[in-house]
């Protein structure tokens, strides 16, 4: 059977205001785009878009689809404005939480705090006696109390392993945090297995698709093979929610941890639903925690340089893993030593060809590694969400002099180096619109000034088609996904208005329609859920 779509403002991607009057569809591929009169007579069935603007399905290309819908489900400390505050929502979700079972809290951020104070791990012990867990909102850090470091096997003798960091007081004490590969052995303490375990990471999972798929999300580019217990309890979420359904396309990044066995075992996939992408490595942190790698010390930490996570060495037998399977590589990179050292490796052991390698987060580079970069087959996979987030107080961290390639965006495009948008949710809000909005305007909606670095700001087109062709282009397959455009998947996102016009507020204020996933409508506004 045959569909077109017709009504709207229909906008192609391939080209800035590029539109058409109608869309015909067969099955889960575009056939045909022209006019209405061209079209009609060859569809079984009208849809008329009654004024709504469609674009090519949105996608994120970088995000942690389980702790997301962990997220919406555990306590929120995002909200929190001071250590005092964050205590008090602990302490109410202590009350009724079950004794036999940990307590997780998540996204404080320490520099929205009015005093800029973290709670103490003796604070955390006045609440409860059994592990309580709060994740930083970067996800770099972690906070626990008595009995969570012990669990894991931390105590005040305990030494940091490489790539990690046990925080400690001014005594020398613990004080309950855990930086990058330190957090390993805590986080792997917490129970993760049987099926109860499973029907909660599908509940997570469920969630969170329901809820992009609200946000106007077709895909996403998602790392959590390596987090939930052997990698088959997360992929059996998986197959439980997505493959059943085929409502959603995921790209499943594979952290180097579990890569190799994954390659091995060959598991069965979902062709164009789920689907296996590139090894995932962490090279450094991240700058909230002060534990991004930067080439120069930090300007307001004079002794501290950051964490590289892997010698270079290391770094490099892991691509070679990859390059032995024809696999490209997704390297977590907010600092540039970290993209230095990166950049050394990949130079030296390029992708089979018909792959990317993908560079994710690229916060602090220099205009040597950049032009390193341009010469690469590599996709850089960028978060401006980070922006609102992160400034003012990254100016501090960094000092002036790093801010030329500090969150470039616009230069970065205008060299011509592919780039697509992510929002390392639960890391940044997911909804894209509130991506696109940092992307062109670069702060927080309604604040009285012009941005921070105002010459990095990107065209609506740019910063729209980030999610659509540039995340096509993260996954190699912007020959079929990404446009509106004979041959390609039949993907769509649907706004009750047009992001082009009005102001950069109004984009925040568009409402999703409808979303198509392969030619079926898998989220419709008018209709109620379930």
């Amino acid at each position: 059977m045959k569909q077109l779509w017709y009504g709207g403002k229909i906008y192609t991607m391939e080209r800035e205001y590029e539109v058409v009057e109608a869309v015909l569809l067969e099955k889960d591929k575009i056939i045909a785009v022209g006019t209405f009169d061209e079209l009609h007579l060859q569809a079984d069935e009208l849809i008329n878009l009654e004024g709504a603007a469609m674009y090519p399905g949105f996608v994120d290309s970088h995000l942690h689809m389980i702790f997301q819908g962990e997220k919406l489900l555990r306590l929120d400390l995002r909200k929190a404005k001071s250590a005092e505050e964050l205590l008090k929502l602990v302490k109410a979700a202590a009350e009724t939480a079950p004794t036999n079972a940990w307590l997780f809290g998540e996204g404080w951020n320490e520099n929205l705090f009015s005093d800029q104070r973290i709670p103490t791990v003796e604070e955390l012990d006045a609440i409860r006696e059994e592990p309580i867990l709060l994740t930083r909102v970067c996800h770099h850090v972690i906070l626990g109390n008595t009995a969570a470091l012990n669990a894991g096997g931390i105590y005040e003798d305990s030494h940091a392993p490489a790539g990690g960091k046990i925080g400690r007081d001014r005594e020398g004490n613990l004080n309950g945090l855990l930086y990058d590969q330190a957090m390993t052995a805590v986080t792997e303490a917490v129970p993760k297995k049987g099926e109860a375990y499973i029907d909660s990471l599908t509940e997570a999972l469920h969630i969170a698709i329901d809820d992009m798929l609200a946000k106007g999300l077709t895909g996403g580019h998602t790392e959590d093979m390596n987090y939930f217990g052997e990698y088959t309890i997360p992929l059996t979420a998986f197959y439980r929610v997505v493959g059943e359904k085929q409502h959603f396309r995921v790209s499943l990044l594979r952290h180097h941890a579990v890569f190799e066995e994954m390659q091995e075992a060959n598991p069965a996939y979902v062709d164009g639903f789920i689907e296996p992408g590139a090894m995932k490595i962490f090279v450094d942190g991240a700058l909230g925690g002060s534990t991004a790698a930067l080439s120069r010390p930090y300007d307001d930490q004079p002794n501290n340089s950051g964490l590289l996570i892997h010698t270079e060495e290391e770094v490099e037998n892991l691509v070679k893993i990859a390059r032995k399977h024809h696999e490209a590589v997704a390297v977590h990179i907010i600092g540039d030593a970290g993209a230095e050292q990166i950049l050394n490796v990949i130079e030296k052991n390029p992708p089979t060809k018909g792959k990317r390698d993908r560079l994710i987060h690229c916060c602090v580079l220099r205009q040597d590694l950049v032009e390193r970069i341009e010469k690469l087959p590599v996709v850089l996979d960028i978060q401006p969400a980070f922006v609102p987030s992160d400034f003012p107080w990254v100016i501090q961290r960094l000092g002036s002099k790093r801010l030329d390639w500090a969150y470039s965006w616009k230069k970065l495009l205008d060299r011509g180096i592919m780039c697509a948008a992510g929002t390392d949710a639960p890391i940044e809000d997911i909804d894209p619109l509130a991506t696109i909005y940092a992307a062109v305007e670069r702060k927080k909606p309604n604040q009285d000034h012009n941005g921070y670095l105002p010459g990095e700001k990107l065209s609506r087109f740019e910063a729209i088609q980030l999610y659509t062709l540039g995340s096509a282009q993260a996954i190699h397959k912007e020959h079929e996904r990404g446009l509106i455009k004979p041959g390609y998947e039949a993907d769509f996102s649907i706004f009750d208005r047009d992001l082009f016009e009005g102001s950069s507020e109004a984009i925040l204020e568009a409402k999703v329609l409808k979303t198509v996933v392969a030619g079926r409508i898998v989220y419709d506004r008018s209709k109620p859920v379930g």
